[in-house]
Parts: structure tokens; sequence; C-alpha cells
């Protein structure tokens, strides 16, 4: 094939403008200026168990990817026919104080990672070092011009700072980069955006979004202009404008709280069908084991290794949103559930943790909580600290946690001494390989609670059905069969010692 760059001569063939946009493309692709986001995983590593079920969820998500590595600038007027879509490049700025410097590159870094899962590549990522962040553009006034000239130079569209930005500040640095900025924050809700599916999902991510929108509405020329009022004279209105008037930015905030009520109004419709599958879950007295921990920790992993769920397991960050609860049995023939949440990173915006309250009740009506760390992170301290802060703002912090390290396929010895030392107690498991599965659910059998009740009863070979429900809901101690029936020394709930009454020993 013809060099894209050289015309052909005389002699030879013509190039197809199609076959050189291709080659243009694969020549671009793959370009990594700010390098691989290392809260993703390696893509050899992200996927490979066999006991996750059938997850189409994650085909139908994958058939919308948009496709890296296109471009929208035409080099040759014959290529206008075969112009593609381009994904949005973005340059990363982050201010951190004198002896954090190690905790903001994690943090810009999963901000990368944040970025690449919202369809976006990652040109550069720049720090600053000092005390605060400048209150009119974030960065000081020499590194934001340092910072419009790197945008400049690698064709940046969009700058993400790693924080949430005032509405002056966002507006004082795009005056000066010249590009559009938007902040940590407005990235976690695009996420959201795309990922959401249930219709709960999608009133939870519409109403955060437009809590985050309200203080930041912006209006220009025409949209400033009085609906009514004014004086005769200035604007020659005339009779029906005098009197106190509206701007067209006040409809639009008076709109967007209009809507936010009724988005409540519809979350709350939504809690009388939640409570009561929860309150069909207490009558039988059946145990809630929660999993929670940070995004793209394995939790949806995890949940498809202990009961072959099925659920969508993809290599980016919040690609679960809602709550996935999954029946299981204990070795004992306890039934027990499994419920799969929202994953937490840190700096997680309010505005998804109140819109999100729902949700999150299910950690927090809980028995236990698997909290689950991704051992290959760089920063797990970080991940226990931020999880726990966001359980106890669930008020679930007294609940019995049980930490798990996944993805201890990835990390040798030494890191497993140095995990050992945050967590003592802690379980190593990998949801690829398998390793500590077992043991994983011998720890979670383990922690549930027993029954109220303690009955010793003999119970006739007529009534099955009291010993089934024994073996179902209680805890069976001992069992053995007599000539008048089953002898049963178990702890079962108390409506099933009402029902046993007549049979006890």
């Amino acid at each position: 094939m013809t060099d894209i760059t050289t015309p052909p001569s005389a002699d030879e063939t013509p190039v197809d403008p199609v076959d050189r946009v291709l080659a243009r493309a694969d020549a671009r692709s793959g370009v990594r200026v700010f390098g691989a986001a290392q809260a993703l995983q390696d893509e050899r590593t992200a996927y490979g168990a066999d006991s996750d079920g059938e997850q189409w969820d994650r085909e139908e998500r994958a058939a919308l990817r948009r496709v890296g590595g296109l471009s929208t600038e035409l080099e040759d007027v014959t290529e206008v026919e075969y112009r593609q879509l381009r994904l949005e490049n973005v340059v990363l700025v982050g201010v951190h104080p004198q002896g954090e410097q190690e905790d903001a590159e994690n943090s810009l870094r999963e901000l990368a990672a944040l970025a690449e899962t919202a369809g976006a590549v990652v040109l550069d990522g720049v720090l600053q070092r000092r005390p605060h962040p400048d209150p009119a553009t974030y960065l000081g006034s020499g590194k934001a011009q340092e910072l419009r000239d790197l945008v400049a130079a690698l064709g940046a569209d969009t700058v993400i700072a790693d924080t949430e930005l005032a509405p002056s500040q966002r507006r004082a640095l795009e005056d000066v980069v010249k590009v559009k900025v938007i902040d940590r924050t407005t990235v976690i809700l695009d996420i959201f955006s795309q990922h959401a599916k249930s219709r709960e999902g999608k009133a939870q991510v519409e109403l955060a979004q437009l809590e985050y929108l309200l203080p930041r509405l912006r209006g220009w020329g025409d949209s400033m202009s009085r609906q009514a009022g004014g004086q005769v004279g200035a604007g020659g209105a005339g009779m029906g404008s005098r009197g106190p008037g509206e701007t067209k930015i006040e409809l639009d905030r008076r709109r967007i709280r209009t809507k936010m009520a009724l988005l409540r109004r519809q979350i709350r419709d939504f809690a009388p069908a939640r409570d009561a599958k929860r309150a069909e879950r207490k009558r039988n007295t059946i145990p809630s084991v929660a999993i929670a921990g940070y995004t793209n920790a394995g939790k949806s992993s995890l949940l498809n290794r202990l009961t072959s769920a099925g659920v969508l397991v993809e290599n980016a960050l919040f690609a679960t949103l809602d709550a996935t609860v999954r029946r299981t049995e204990a070795a004992d023939g306890r039934v027990y559930t499994l419920t799969d949440t929202v994953g937490f990173v840190r700096n997680l915006p309010h505005q998804l943790v109140e819109a999100f309250r729902s949700t999150l009740e299910e950690v927090g009506d809980a028995d236990v909580i698997v909290h689950v760390v991704d051992a290959a992170h760089p920063d797990p301290a970080a991940q226990l600290q931020t999880v726990r802060d966001v359980i106890g703002d669930v008020g679930a912090r007294d609940l019995p946690e049980l930490v798990v390290f996944n993805k201890a396929d990835l990390v040798d010895d030494d890191t497993r001494l140095v995990l050992r030392g945050l967590e003592p107690k802690a379980l190593f498991a990998s949801s690829r390989s398998g390793e500590g599965i077992d043991e994983l659910r011998a720890a979670i059998e383990a922690a549930l609670p027993l029954p109220a009740v303690e009955v010793h009863a003999l119970v006739p070979y007529g009534r099955g059905d009291l010993v089934s429900a024994a073996h179902e809901s209680g805890h069976i101690v001992s069992q053995s069969h007599e000539v008048d029936g089953t002898a049963l020394h178990a702890f079962v709930s108390a409506r099933l010692a009402a029902e046993l009454q007549p049979y006890l020993a």
C-alpha cells in the first residue's frame, strides 16, 4: 500500500480513499500519551472464569461502544464521505499540597480510568503542588497558561479537573484554556448515565445530574432577558409588563426544581416493591449478605463465582449500578441471599450518595457485609477507608464485616504480607482462578446469624414440612429418625418455633 502521506505517481495505481482512511486509523490507534489507567485490570486477566454464567448484558453494552483511533479531521477532500466519529481527547489536571504527591498521582490515574470508561482518550496529565487550589482558576495563573499551551500542542478537546470545581472556577479556567472544562463529578455522572438500565437507576442518575446542574446554570444574551416586567420608556414594553419579572435562567431553575420533585416522588414509589421483597425475606428469616467494595474490585465476579448468577462483569468502573440479589444455600442447607451493590470511589459525589440511598439500603439492611478490596490496586488502604466511610453514611458501620482481597492471582507473597498488615483477618481470593472461593464461602456461612430460638422436638413423620422448613431457614445441630418421628435439635425462628410447640420434647 502506498504511504498515506505521499501522493501516487503517474505510473502507480491510485490508492482507494477508504484504504487510506483505514490505514491512518490503524497507525493512530492504541496511542496513549498518559499511559494505561492503573484502576483498570490488564485485559488478559480481566476475564476468564467459566462460572460467570451467560453474560448477555456485556455483549449488549459492548455492541454500542465507540471505536477508538478514528478521526474527523480532513486531510484530503476525497475523504469527506468517509469521516468517522472521533473520541474525545482529554487532559487531566490536579492540585496537591506538599507531601501528598503519591496520593495525588493515584487519584489522577483513577481519574484517567474514569475518563476512559466514559469514552474519552487520555492524552496527558499534570499536577501542581500548592497549599490550596486557586479560588479563581483552580490552577495558578501561570500554570493555567502552561495548561493552555499543552492543550493546544496536543489538540485536546477537554480538560478534566480532579476535584469538584465551583461554577466560577470552571468558567474562569475555560476562558484561559479555550476548551471545555469539566470536573471529576461530571465524569462520574456521565458514566452512571451510560450504565443505568433499570427505571429506578435511570431516575436516580437523572436526579443526581439535576442536583449538580442546578447551581451551574449559565445564561448568555437573550436567555437573561426579562419574561415580564420592566418600566415603560426603557424597553417600551408598555401595559402588562410592569412589576416584577422573571428571567429565563430563573424559569430554567424552577423547571429543574419541579423535575427533581417529580423524580423524588418516583423513587419513593419504587420503595414499596423493595420493602415487600425485603419483608418477605425477613418474615422467612432468610439472612442477607451484601457484597460491597470499591468500583472494579471484582464484586460482580465474586457473586458469579459463588452463585453462577451470570450478572454483568466488565473491565470498567461502575459497570454495576442496580442491586442484584441471588439466592444460594449453605453447606448445612440454610438459605441466604447475596446482594451485589454499586461500587464506591474516592470523592464520590454527594449527589450520587443521596440519589442512590435507596440502593444503598441493601447494605444497611444486610446481616453480613463482604467488603471486597482490589489486592492489585496501588493504594488498597484508601479503598478500605473510602468504602467504610460510605458504609458509615448509610448506618451500617456496626454490621459484621468480612474483608476479602480479590484478584489474589495478580499479587506476589511480599504484597500479601503488606495487605495482611492492613487487615490481619482478611481472606485472599481470586474470582478468575477460583483461589480461596471455598474458604470465602465457608467464612460467609460461619458469619451468618443463627436463628433466635433453640428447640428440641420430636416431629411426626406426617409433618415433614416442618422438618423441611427447619432445614431451609434454621440451623440443624442434630437430627435422628426415631420410631415416632424425627428428633430435631435446631435453632429456628420464633414463627417456626411456635409451629413446633406441640412437638417439643
